[in-house]
């Protein structure tokens, strides 16, 4: 069920992200003083834990889409849904694990 929830909540946060990005891109074309004011308000902390958060959110929803369509359409699917469950959770850790450090040091300056 969680796993569910889960999938819902990244979801719902993808699509306002994507909301969001066209909405402040087409400022370019709008004003693009204005859009230059709005992307200099990214350059922050906040902001780059929040593109970890947005990057955590799209490995996750990926990962239990793909164990979503297996359950759906092979056979064993539902037979193997849990350990299938934790695979998605084994590949998130290690693919976040090669993400973070990396957009961290970035976001606070370390190159």
């Amino acid at each position: 069920m969680w796993s569910w929830v889960a999938h819902r909540i990244t979801g719902f946060a993808i699509f306002f992200f994507l909301l969001v990005h066209v909405l402040d891109t087409s400022l370019v074309r709008v004003a693009p003083e204005t859009y230059n004011a709005v992307i200099g308000t990214y350059k922050n902390p906040i902001m780059g834990i929040g593109e970890a958060g947005l990057v955590a959110a799209i490995v996750f929803h990926a990962f239990n889409g793909l164990r979503i369509v297996l359950i759906d359409f092979w056979a064993k699917g539902v037979k193997y849904q849990k350990r299938m469950f934790w695979i998605v959770l084994a590949l998130f850790v290690v693919t976040m694990a090669g993400f973070l450090p990396r957009h961290l040091m970035h976001v606070f300056g370390g190159n």
